[in-house]
């Protein structure tokens, strides 16, 4: 994979890494248990940083994938990028909006037991960490 191509994924890969592993595992987690967060503002806020998060992650995918597509990247590094890309796109398109139906119900008022949509999405955040790691180490090996 040519220099610039190598080094412009492999930034833009650790920052998107960094920026799941800040958000979804220590930012989410912790809101709730703030003095005074309750469960409805709990979720108003997660819905607003997650809808940040997740318009963020796009753009830096995109970027991921045409440094991928431009620099001659391996087999290797293509398949964790497309592996990356189609984690978030089945957060985004399967589980973010059932979320947000399951929210929208509990911030009009629903008493609703624990979500268990909470459990695929966490599930899929922790494989693409793996992702992530794999495909900015791969990088930055060449």
């Amino acid at each position: 994979m040519n220099t610039a191509s190598a080094a412009t994924a492999s930034a833009v890969v650790f920052v998107w890494l960094g920026m799941v592993l800040a958000i979804s595992f220590l930012e989410a987690p912790l809101k709730f248990r703030a003095p005074g967060v309750t469960i409805p503002i709990g979720l108003g806020i997660g819905r607003l940083v997650f809808r940040a998060l997740n318009a963020v992650e796009t753009a830096l995918a995109v970027v991921v994938i045409a440094a991928v597509a431009m620099g001659g990247a391996t087999a290797g590094a293509v398949g964790l990028t497309a592996a990356a890309a189609v984690l978030l796109a089945a957060q985004l398109a399967v589980v973010r909006p059932r979320l947000n139906r399951r929210s929208d119900r509990v911030l009009a008022g629903e008493d609703l037991p624990r979500s268990r949509g909470h459990l695929w999405y966490v599930a899929l955040e922790l494989a693409k960490v793996v992702a992530l790691f794999a495909l900015g180490v791969a990088l930055l090996r060449g």
